[in-house]
C-alpha cells in the first residue's frame, strides 16, 4: 500500500504534528508499505528528520488542494493521512470527491472532519465527542489504546516507585520550538533550587541563542538540541515541567509526576484533562504560581508519582 502523510512543521508550527506523524509512519512502514511525507519548506521546518528516519520527501509548493491531488495521484496513493489545523472538512470532502483513497485525518481539538478515519491519540480523548463531528462510515480511534509513542519509550518505560522521596532531578520540556520563550523563565525558578535539569528544545527554537547564553556556565544545566534520547532523560528525572502536548501523554506513560503549563488553545483538553485528574497545572505560566506548584509537588512526592496510572 502507498501511504502520503500531509504534514508541516515550523518555529510556529511546532514539532508536535511531525512527530506523532513520524511513529505512526513507522507503524505502517513495519507491515511493508511505501510511506510517503508532503511537506512544505516553512521557516525553522524539521523536514530533515523524515529523512533521517529512512522516508521519502516531497516539498510541496503550497496547501492547494489541487497540489495535493496530484501528487496523491502522481505516487499512486492508497491512503492519506493529514495533520495539520489548516484543512477543514470542505477541504477534506473535495480530497474525498476528485481521489477514491481512504482518509485518516488527525485531530485533538474535536472539530469537523470528513474522513474515513480520524485519530486522536490524546490520552483525554473521549469518542462520545466525535457523534455529530463525522461521517458514519468514519471509523473513530481515540484515547491510549491509540497513543502513539517512539519506541524508545516502550524500552525505556519506568515500573517501579523510586526509594527516594527526595527531587534530585527535573526535566524542562516546553516544545522542540519553546513557541511562548517560557525555558528561561522556567530556568529562572528552578535554579533557585539546587536541581539538576535538564531542558530539551530543538534547532527549530527561535530562541535558541538565547538559552546557550542562559545556561553555558550553569554547571547543573544540560540543554539538550535535537536529542532522541528523551525517554532516557524521563526515566532518570524526578519530575518534568511541560506543556499538556504531546509531551503529557509521554510523561504519563512514563509514571513521571510533572507541573503541564498551557501555551496555547488546542492543549485545552489535554490541560482540562490533567486538572480532572488533579496534576499539577497552570492556566498559564506565573512564576509565584509555579514556585507554588513547585513546592507542593516536592512535599508530595510519592503521592503524585503513584498518580500515574493511566497506562496499564
Amino acid at each position: 500500500m502507498n501511504i502520503l502523510i500531509r504534514v508541516n512543521s515550523s518555529s510556529s508550527i511546532g514539532l508536535g504534528h511531525l512527530s506523532r506523524c513520524l511513529v505512526l509512519a513507522n507503524k505502517y512502514k513495519k507491515k511493508n508499505n511505501r510511506v510517503i511525507f508532503a511537506c512544505e519548506e516553512l521557516k525553522g521546518n524539521a523536514n530533515s528528520l523524515i529523512i533521517e528516519e529512512g522516508f521519502e520527501l516531497l516539498i510541496l509548493k503550497d496547501q492547494s488542494i489541487d497540489v495535493l491531488v496530484n501528487t496523491c495521484k502522481a505516487n499512486k496513493i492508497d491512503l492519506l493521512v493529514i495533520d495539520s489545523y489548516d484543512f477543514d472538512y470542505k477541504y477534506e470532502k473535495s480530497i474525498k470527491q476528485k481521489l477514491n483513497i481512504k482518509l485518516l485525518c488527525f485531530d485533538d481539538t474535536y472539530e469537523k472532519h470528513y474522513c474515513d478515519e480520524v485519530l486522536n491519540h490524546n490520552i483525554s480523548a473521549k469518542k462520545k465527542k466525535y457523534k455529530n463531528l463525522v461521517p458514519s462510515f468514519c471509523k473513530v480511534k481515540c484515547g491510549s489504546k491509540y497513543t502513539l509513542l517512539r519506541e524508545e519509550f516502550k524500552k525505556t518505560k519506568r515500573v517501579k516507585l523510586k526509594k527516594s522521596k527526595k527531587v534530585h532531578k527535573v526535566l524542562l520540556m516546553m516544545g522542540g520550538t519553546d513557541h511562548s520563550f517560557l525555558n528561561i523563565k522556567i530556568l529562572d525558578i528552578l535554579l533557585k533550587y539546587n536541581f539538576k535539569i535538564d531542558v530539551v528544545t530543538s534547532s527549530s527554537n527561535k530562541n535558541l541563542d538565547k538559552l546557550s547564553r542562559t545556561v553555558k556556565d550553569r554547571k547543573k544545566v544540560t540543554l539538550h538540541i535535537n536529542t532522541a534520547r528523551v525517554a532516557t532523560l524521563m526515566s532518570k528525572s524526578d519530575f518534568a515541567i511541560i506543556s499538556p502536548s504531546v509531551a503529557l501523554n509521554e510523561v504519563i506513560y512514563m509514571k513521571l509526576p510533572f507541573i503541564a503549563i498551557k501555551t496555547a488553545s488546542n492543549q485545552n483538553d489535554m490541560f482540562n484533562f490533567s486538572k480532572e485528574k488533579r496534576f499539577c497545572t497552570l492556566k498559564k505560566f506565573h512564576n509565584k504560581k509555579l514556585e507554588k506548584e513547585i513546592e507542593k509537588l516536592i512535599r508530595n512526592y510519592e503521592k503524585f508519582y503513584k498518580r500515574n496510572t493511566i497506562f496499564r
